[in-house]
């Protein structure tokens, strides 16, 4: 699947609605915080399921990610691609350093 095609069925799942960025930062807090749950290993996270919802959790991120780079007017690709950078650069500096 590329990257075109996810933000094709995240917006046929999810419609032409815009997030703001506030909207979008209080959906990831939630994303983080299932994460987080998951990590503090309560008894009730602890089951057989708990690799399958942290996949979930991930793959929340990913989805919902592509689709709010698109809804503040940002290819989700061009934002990719700089993150990338930064984090290679970010890697070579501490290698250097």
């Amino acid at each position: 699947m590329t990257i075109q095609d996810l933000l094709k069925r995240e917006r046929a799942l999810w419609g032409t609605q815009r997030l703001t960025l506030s909207q979008i930062i209080v959906r990831m807090g939630v994303l983080i915080g299932d994460l987080c749950r998951l990590e503090r290993g309560a008894k009730k996270d602890t089951s057989s399921e708990a690799d399958r919802e942290c996949m979930k959790e991930l793959g929340n991120i990913i989805a919902s990610t592509v689709r709010w780079c698109d809804d503040l007017g940002y290819d989700p690709e061009e934002c990719i691609a700089l993150a990338l950078t930064c984090q290679e650069q970010y890697v070579k500096e501490r290698q250097e350093g």
